[in-house]
């Protein structure tokens, strides 16, 4: 297989301090804003699932809301392979617009549809076909914004980089929905929550819609980008053909990066949809603390991923992306089974915050360097698409983790074990991955 031909001049890398800057903001807030659209979803999920998939087994209720996330998540890698092969083609930029503005009319959508309570059936089809819709966009906002940032930032920033795209933007967008549901908490509180405030919550995916045109409006193309287009461009001027993205990435040299990729995102996928993204439900199932209570230590929790984020993103620039994946993955074998066990059997405010801030800090250090390492894997003409398609892959498999762990529950009391265990095993993979893998740091071309 013939690879395209991506070495980059020095004055490609030459990027002012306000490009660089706006990229920054763009991929970390890109992110963020993608991620408050899907957290909106788990912090409505048991009165969602009464809505929507009422059961007599609350646990089969929830795990049908968990199983409705996954299918966003399945979604993902088609979005990614639709916006990554233009994010390669024609700039991170347009691709980056479209799909961020699609996902937050998507979540908008969500508060406008009618419960099985009054259209019966159907209710949940449309729910789920809604999902199909999102996940679509979603897999193109991860393609556009793991991208762009990294390409325009220092080779000694790269894992910071990672750390706060990838970790920063799940801990802001963890943020901004966990203040979105005090306010609407806040507004209606008790059953007045299940009769409108979880529809308040979908529509404030407008707002990132919004934000996502006012920030990406103006924000340049990288200089990786650029010199591509340039290489492009004199190559088809000399008559050779120029390898189209998914093509190159399914071809024999590259379809094997690919597979061994998702050890590495399977489990820090997993780790993270078992950690932040099942915390709302296990406040509310196992502590039953009540919403505004919640809302605060969700807001703690975002902070502490973000730290822990930027923390470990840092330290694969300092000691390779492969010694810290190797290096997380044995603290989260040891760790996360103990932090679960010990919040379900917390009985003071302190405990319970002292354990959920440490279930964060593990879950999202898993995936903090997961970002620039897959960047790392692919020259910059199939960056977007190998990128984005290893991630959403990974992370749709990893996201299925919580429908299993509800299911393999019988009583909500089950779900501290039941997680303590999945857990276990995603990180155990992700052990093998990291053990599998190459060291990449430095490998960006």
């Amino acid at each position: 297989m013939s690879a395209p031909d991506t070495s980059l001049s020095p004055t490609a890398m030459a990027v002012g301090n306000r490009q660089r800057n706006s990229a920054i903001v763009a991929s970390v807030l890109g992110w963020s804003l993608d991620l408050f659209d899907l957290f909106i979803l788990l912090y409505v999920a048991p009165v969602v699932g009464q809505l929507f998939f009422p059961s007599t087994h609350p646990t089969w209720s929830l795990a049908a809301v968990y199983a409705s996330f996954a299918v966003t998540l399945l979604m993902r890698p088609i979005g990614s392979a639709i916006f990554g092969h233009y994010a390669d083609a024609y700039g991170r930029k347009g691709a980056m617009l479209v799909a961020i503005i699609g996902v937050g009319l998507s979540t908008a959508a969500f508060g406008l549809l009618p419960t099985i309570h009054q259209v019966g059936a159907i209710a949940p089809v449309i729910f789920i076909l809604l999902r199909l819709v999102q996940g679509v966009f979603v897999g193109g906002v991860v393609a556009s914004t793991h991208t762009i940032g990294t390409e325009s930032v220092p080779a000694n920033w790269r894992g910071l980089m990672s750390g706060l795209v990838g970790g920063g933007g799940a801990g802001i967008g963890a943020l901004l929905a966990s203040v979105v549901f005090l306010v609407t908490s806040t507004l209606f509180p008790g059953d007045a929550f299940a009769e409108t405030g979880w529809r308040v919550m979908f529509f404030s995916g407008l707002l990132s819609s919004f934000l996502g045109w006012f920030i990406f409006r103006n924000l340049e193309e990288s200089p990786y980008w650029k010199e591509m287009q340039q290489q492009k461009a004199a190559k088809s001027a000399r008559g050779e053909a120029n390898h189209a993205p998914l093509k190159t990435l399914f071809a024999d040299g590259y379809r094997n990066v690919l597979l061994i990729n998702l050890l590495i995102t399977i489990g820090g996928g997993a780790g993270y949809y078992l950690t932040s993204g099942y915390m709302p439900t296990f406040l509310k199932l196992i502590n039953q603390l009540p919403n505004q209570t919640s809302s605060y230590i969700l807001m703690a929790s975002s902070i502490s991923a973000l730290v822990a984020a930027v923390l470990v993103g840092a330290l694969s620039d300092m000691i390779g992306r492969k010694k810290t994946f190797l290096l997380v993955g044995v603290a989260a074998i040891i760790l996360l089974p103990t932090f679960y066990m010990g919040l379900a059997g917390a009985s003071s405010m302190t405990t319970i915050v002292l354990y959920a801030l440490g279930i964060a800090f593990i879950g999202n250090a898993g995936y903090a360097p997961v970002l620039i390492f897959l960047n790392e894997r692919f020259p910059t003409a199939m960056r977007a698409t190998g990128t984005g398609l290893s991630w959403n892959i990974g992370f749709a498999i990893g996201g299925m983790m919580p429908t299993f762990v509800s299911l393999a529950s019988p009583t909500p009391a089950d779900l501290p074990l039941s997680l303590s265990i999945f857990a276990g095993a995603v990180f155990v993979l992700y052990l093998v991955g990291a053990l599998i893998v190459p060291e990449t740091k430095g490998n960006f071309r």
